[in-house]
């Protein structure tokens, strides 16, 4: 209740706030989690309300599926410009690293920095546990591809659908790939060890075509490299960690 609670409050204030004030755009952001747990992959932007979501995530879910019936509703009656994107897993530079609030990602570069520092310098061979077997496969933007994606959104596109802002769902990674990745990344000493509760990995795979932006941005955007992006990421948060959001204070 308190997700779905909190995240309506959010919606009816910042699109009514807009709507009083004039706002001549607004993009609002969805996430992959609205669309139903059952329905026919790849995800498209029509598919968004043709069944329930995720257990895992009904209240959030639900939530963000009124940003979309919102937007429709105050460009019918009053004419606002307001539309939304569905971004995929967002990571990069300035991400949230608290491990109590971090996504996959940020959280896993988190807890493979700690591990690393216990292995070198207190001698503790406490192992780098992930949790679920790996298995889930999930499509990662990075953070600056999306900053250009908003952009050409806040100029180019004027329509109220919601519009997908993802890399192909042919590059899903799994969290196995990730954590390993992770590792090699940071010249960790250790491997990753999954748990292998199959009840910690949530949903398998969600893969979102992104067929839909392209045809609107063209073939000439690129994005950045995952490689190269999980570098820049890894590299930001080690020069930077005293500073980053990981939930501990260094006063």
């Amino acid at each position: 209740m308190t997700f779905l609670r909190d995240n309506m409050l959010i919606n009816d204030n910042v699109l009514h706030t807009a709507h009083i004030k004039g706002i001549k755009k607004v993009i609002s952001c969805l996430s992959t989690c609205v669309f139903p747990d059952k329905v026919e992959y790849p995800l498209t932007e029509e598919k968004v309300h043709l069944g329930p979501p995720h257990s895992s995530n009904f209240g959030y879910a639900h939530a963000k599926r009124m940003v979309d019936i919102q937007n429709h509703a105050y460009k019918e009656e009053f004419g606002c410009n307001f539309t939304s994107a569905i971004p995929t897993n967002v990571f990069g530079p300035h991400d949230n690293f608290d491990l109590k609030h971090a996504h996959v990602m940020p959280a896993l570069i988190q807890n493979a920095t700690y591990h690393k520092v216990h292995f070198h310098f207190l001698q503790n061979n406490t192992p780098f546990k992930v949790m679920g077997d790996g298995s889930p496969l999930r499509q990662f933007i990075y953070s600056r591809d999306l900053a250009k994606l908003f952009i050409w959104q806040l100029r180019e596109y004027e329509s109220v659908e919601p519009v997908i802002l993802s890399v192909h769902e042919n590059d899903e990674i799994s969290i196995r790939h990730l954590a390993n990745s992770i590792v090699k990344v940071m010249n960790h000493p250790d491997k990753p060890e999954f748990e292998n509760e199959l009840n910690d990995n949530g949903q398998d795979r969600k893969p979102a075509s992104n067929a839909k932006l392209m045809s609107l941005i063209g073939p000439d955007f690129k994005f950045t490299p995952f490689d190269q992006a999980l570098e820049e990421t890894v590299a930001w948060f080690l020069q930077n960690y005293a500073n980053a959001r990981t939930g501990q204070s260094y006063a």
